[in-house]
Order: structure tokens, then sequence, then C-alpha cells
């Protein structure tokens, strides 16, 4: 017989490890998915949805069939582990390359907006991630079918193991984000993961061969476990804890996505704001899963009516902490949704347990409910609630349903009176305070003009007057209106010393560039990731209705990456203006030796990149600089005018720096126009002068 304090040591160490990696995985994919299919929500939405869709078909079979397949084969259910692992760790070197051969599959189908780009792209992240989470899910019931065999009084395996797991999801949320990633990179972070995946199999082959008897027996099916009667009732009547097993799912997962969202202004961005959430959601589930173990041990376990009188009054607290009025930190937006996933923690576990009690194929069962209204719950958020209702009455409505289980709860009588006025009162304060008094960013604190846009990327608020517009995506402030855009178009064209044919705009932003680079008379094109943007046109600009429809001017909406990957095009300029900040993780694939190496295959022979770099830490300002001087063999550096950033200018061949007479004589006369057009005080020639005595060496940055 083995050693159980030993064993359960073990067994709790090779869960945490795999939780370790399978979050590890969760987090390097949705990177490599944005990089290859864009950085919206529906992406995001797709990788939860299908690492949980995963989950959930994984824990159902493997509950379903660990044991016929032990009974049959006489082989221990350690060997099915091991080899469940050892699949896993090879999807790690799978799953880019599937990524990668999509990614090149999609390039002629056009512009990203296009509904079968999207369902093509959500297909293919479907492919290639699907097998690999389907082997995690099944680790669940396999290693709790070990477990019994190993110790039949365990009825309580699943929350063990949940408890280890959980806790390696978190460690591998916060590691894999904030350092493996920007340490060694994907490649290397998913060997580390592989190499996890592999010791972890080796371990379990180990102990398979060390106890091969452990095997289920043929007459295991009829043996049940000793039940306690709320276990035989939950297995009865499992239709209320089935219904709130997947409520409690879809709502948590959609939430997540939601908050994501919510919480960008404070968290700043996508990814690494999905990356904080998940940590901070993984440590509040370890917590409320280790407080239930603790509870067990003491007899002493809360009510599941207690915790949904706790879900009914926890669910709203991020709507409050979110609000812009409080100015609020990291900290506080993330302590606001402590108390419900650690509510939750509590309540997932215990439902399957009080259902299941040690059964593999009822705690597959119960957990496969779980993680259907996960898979179910992003998708919602991201393709429905979201793009129609926005991010306040989403929050609202995904609450809402806790008030309906705590009537329920209420009418049963299992409520003690003293909980449901306290409780009660409580929920409906809070939900009138959500629905009448709490306001988002898509609001703001003030009472100014705000155009709101919602669609599947982002949400797009064009806000202000004259001169002080501003565009924010997501409550990011992206750009307003200054006179550093317009240069991003007239500098770098005043270099060629041929005439211009034609120009491409990566990011879009209020059209500044854009519209300055028309006034050239040449063939531009924009290229502009959420559609939203593109709309906003005509807030920031009263011309832009006829600029949308000149001829010369084309808008795309696409991924500026996947653009010049498709298109056969080649400009005299390509200029970009990367939203804030430089280090996000989608604005640092625009300052990345790989995408230079795109842009060059897409300009003509003397072209110009114009690459803009806001004011920001000295050390990215360098790293970029370096980037840039690896990939061209001649790039020019320029503060911006109000020192509002550089402006770097690259080339595969020679710059030569126009007089001030060169270029104000390149200049067309549209040009020189909208050149002083916020400056009219201000000649051309004293904006072109100071333009041009604003080069600095690149030694110097």
């Amino acid at each position: 017989m083995l050693d159980l304090r030993y064993t359960t040591k073990l067994f709790g160490v090779l869960f945490f490890v795999s939780g370790f990696c399978g979050l590890l995985y969760q987090i390097v994919w949705i990177r490599l998915a944005f990089a290859s299919f864009g950085i919206i929500t529906p992406v995001l939405s797709v990788v939860i949805s299908v690492f949980m869709l995963g989950l959930s078909l994984g824990s159902w079979a493997g509950g379903k069939w660990i044991e016929s397949l032990t009974q049959k084969t006489g082989i221990s259910a350690m060997f099915f582990y091991g080899l469940a692992e050892v699949l896993i760790g090879v999807g790690a070197f799978v799953v880019p390359r599937f990524f990668s051969i999509g990614e090149t599959s999609l390039l002629s189908l056009g512009e990203m907006s296009s509904a079968g780009y999207l369902l093509l792209s959500a297909s293919i992240i479907t492919f290639s991630i699907l097998p690999w989470c389907f082997l995690m899910g099944a680790t669940f019931p396999v290693m709790m079918s070990f477990v019994g065999r190993m110790d039949d009084a365990s009825n309580t395996s699943f929350s063990f193991l949940y408890l280890a797991n959980v806790l390696g999801a978190m460690a591998g949320a916060a590691l894999t984000a904030g350092a493996l990633v920007e340490m060694l990179g994907f490649n290397d972070t998913l060997w580390v993961a592989a190499s996890s995946n592999f010791a972890i199999a080796f371990i379990s082959l180990m102990i398979g061969l060390s106890h091969p008897r452990m095997a289920a027996p043929q007459t295991s099916a009829s043996a049940p476990l000793v039940l306690s009667r709320k276990s035989v009732l939950s297995a009865r009547k499992p239709g209320l804890v089935f219904s709130l097993l997947f409520t409690t799912g879809f709502i948590s997962m959609a939430m997540e996505v939601v908050w994501t969202r919510a919480f960008t202004p404070v968290l700043k961005t996508t990814i690494y704001s999905f990356a904080l959430l998940l940590t901070t959601y993984l440590l509040a589930t370890w917590f409320g899963s280790y407080f239930y173990r603790k509870h067990i041990a003491r007899k002493k376990v809360l009510s599941t009516a207690q915790l949904i009188a706790g879900l009914s009054i926890f669910g709203f607290l991020p709507l409050l902490f979110g609000d812009p009025r409080a100015h609020l930190k990291e900290l506080g937006v993330l302590l606001s949704v402590f108390p419900f996933c650690s509510s939750l923690g509590y309540l997932t576990p215990k439902l399957v347990d009080q259902y299941s009690s040690g059964y593999p194929e009822r705690a597959g069962r119960a957990f496969a409910v779980n993680i259907l209204g996960s898979i179910l719950g992003p998708i919602s958020a991201g393709y429905v609630l979201l793009p129609q209702l926005g991010v306040k009455i989403s929050m609202v409505l995904l609450g809402v349903p806790f008030l309906f289980y705590f009537l329920t709860y209420c009418q049963s009588g299992t409520l003690k009176p003293a909980w449901r006025a306290a409780f009660g009162s409580s929920a409906l304060v809070l939900l009138m305070i959500s629905l009448l008094f709490i306001t988002t960013y898509e609001q703001g604190e003030s009472d100014g003009i705000r155009v709101v846009r919602r669609d599947y990327a982002a949400t797009v608020i064009s806000t202000g007057t004259g001169m002080d517009k501003q565009l924010l995506v997501n409550g990011i402030g992206i750009t307003e209106l200054t006179p550093a855009t317009k240069v991003m178009a007239h500098l770098p064209l005043a270099f060629l010393d041929h005439p211009a044919q034609s120009a491409l705009v990566i990011c879009f932003g209020m059209g500044t560039t854009f519209r300055s680079l028309m006034s050239w008379g040449i063939k531009v094109t924009a290229v502009e990731l959420v559609p939203s943007v593109k709309e906003a046109f005509g807030y920031y600009f009263s011309d832009a209705e006829s600029l949308s429809k000149d001829p010369n001017g084309q808008i795309v909406i696409d991924d500026g990456r996947r653009f010049l990957k498709r298109t056969t095009e080649t400009f005299d300029l390509i200029t970009l203006d990367p939203p804030p900040p430089p280090e996000a993780a989608g604005s640092s694939l625009l300052y990345s030796e790989e995408f230079y190496s795109l842009v060059k295959r897409r300009l003509r022979k003397e072209g110009l990149l114009q690459q803009w770099f806001p004011s920001g830490e000295t050390k990215i300002l360098q790293a970029v600089a370096r980037s840039l001087e690896r990939s061209f063999p001649h790039v020019k550096a320029f503060r911006s005018i109000g020192d509002k950033g550089t402006h770097f200018l690259a080339s595969p061949s020679p710059l030569q720096a126009p007089t001030v007479e060169e270029m104000i004589s390149r200049l067309p006369l549209r040009a020189k126009r909208d050149l002083v057009e916020w400056e009219p005080s201000r000649p051309v020639h004293m904006l072109v002068t100071e333009l041009l005595e604003r080069e600095i060496p690149l030694d110097t940055l």
C-alpha cells in the first residue's frame, strides 16, 4: 500500500505543476493568437472558450471511460495520466505551428472585419488548441481514479486536486505574463512548460510501474463508496447543483472578459490587464478552495445558501470600485473582484464534492457542466454583451442571476431570517446604486460631449471640442489633435527626392496623418484594427466624408502586420503611429525587427518608413533605435514639435535631409496649408526650419 501522506503531497505537487503549465499555455496562446489573428476581443474570447471547452470535454470523457479502461487493460490510471501529460507537452510545439499555418491561409480573405475571417480564425484557434485542452481536462478524473483506488475513504479528492491545480495556475499566470515571456521569449517559455509536462509524465509512469495493481478491479463498478445523506440527495436530484455549476461557470468567465475591458483604463494594456485579472481570479479561487478544505477538516462547511447570499452582493462590487470618480489604483480594482472569486472558489469544489463523493465519473460530469458555462460565458460577453450593451449593463446583468438563486434559497427556508434580511436588502441597494448612480469610463467623470461606439474589437469614445478633442479606446487615451501627427506625413514625404505615388498609414487614430497625406494628391491606404475608430473620423474633421469618398483614399479594417503580409502593393512611404504605451502587447509588435522585415518587403527601392515613438522610458526608446538600425542601413531621428516624442525615418537607401528651401518646394500647396492649419500665425518657412533643426544623432538618444 502506498504511504498516504507521502503520495498526497506528491500528487499535490504534480497537480500544482500541471496547473502552472496550463495557465502558462493559455497566456502564451493568447499572445500568439493576438499576433496571428489580431488584438481584438473575439480572439481573447475564443481562446478562453476553447480552453474551457477542452477542459469540459476532457473532464467528461475522462470520468466516463477511465474506470472501464483500467478494468479492460489492467493498466494503472497513472499510466494514462502520464500519457496525457506527454501529449500536452507535445502541444507546446504544435500550436505555434498551427497558428502560423492558419494565419497564412487566411490572408486571402481580405479585411479582418469580415464575418468569414472572424469565423475561420475562430475555427483555426479551436482546431489548434482543443486537443491539448481536452487532455488537460482529462487529468482530473484520471488522477481521481487512482487516488480513489489508493484510499477508498476519500470522497473529497476533487477539491484536493482542484486546490493544488488552482495554486499552480495562479503561479503560472503571474510568472508567465510578468517574467517568463519577457525574459525567455515565447519559444523558450513553451519549452519550460513542455519540460515540466514531460517531468510529470515520467514521475507518473514511475508510480504506475511501482504499483501496477492499482488498476480498477472488475467488481469496482458494483462497489459504491459510502455516501453521506446530503451527497445521496444531490446525486438523485442534481438539477439545482448542475444549474448552479453552469451559472457560476458562465458568469465568472463572462465577467472576466468584461472586467478586462472595464479595468483597462486602470490596468492599462489589454493582455497585461487580462493576466493581472487572471492571477487575482486564481488567487481568490485558491483562497476560497483552501478555506473549503480547512472547513471540511473541521466539519464546519458553509452552506450553499450562505455562499449564494454572499455572491448576490459581491457580484456588484467590481462595478462600484470601477467607477472612474473613485480614482482607484490597480490594487483597489483587483481587490474588488476578490470576494466574488473566492466565494466561487469555495462553492465550485463544494458542489462537485457534494455530487460526486469521490466517483470520477460523477466528478467529471459535474465539472463538465461547470466548464460548459465557462465556454459560453466569454463568447457571450465578447460577441453580444459588450458590443450591444457596454460595460455597465453587462456587469449588472451578470450579477442579477445570483439574486434569483438567493430568492430560491429564501423560499426554501434554508437561510435564517437575519441572513435573508441583511443580504437581501444589501443586494437590492447595490443593484439600484449600480443602475442609477454608478458610471463607467464610457460615461466619464464629466457631462461634456462624449460619443460612444462599440464593436466586437473595442469600445471607442470620442470626446471634447475644438482642439481639445480626444480619442479613447477601451478607456485609454490614444491620440489628440497635435501637429506631430501632421509631421508624420509631411516630413518623410519631403525627404523623397522624387514624386511619391502612394503611402500607407498603419494605425488610423483620429485620421490626421491620413488626411495630411491626402493633401499631397497621392494614393493613400490606412489600416485600422478597430472598426469604430474608422467610424469616428467625422467627429474630428468636417471634411472626413469627402476624404472617405476620394478614390485616392482607402481605409482598411485589418491588423497592420497581417495587411503587410497579404498585400502585393508597394509604397513610397509607410508611416506608423502605434497606440501608447510602446511596451503594450500589441504596440510592441510594431517596434520589432520581425515587423520591420515585413515593412521592407512593401517599401519601394527608395521608400521610407516613418516610425513614431511617444515620450516614454529612455531604455525603450534606445531599444527601438537599435531595432531600426539593425533592420535598415539608413536611419535618422527628429524630436517632434513640442517635444511630444521622436520621429524615426528609416530607409534601405541613403537619406539626404533637404534644405529648408528644398522641403518647401516639395510641399504641394494643399500640404502647406495643412501643415500650418492649427498654427496659422506661423509661416511655413518657420515651421519647416524648426522641423529640420530638430534632428538628433542616434547615439545621443
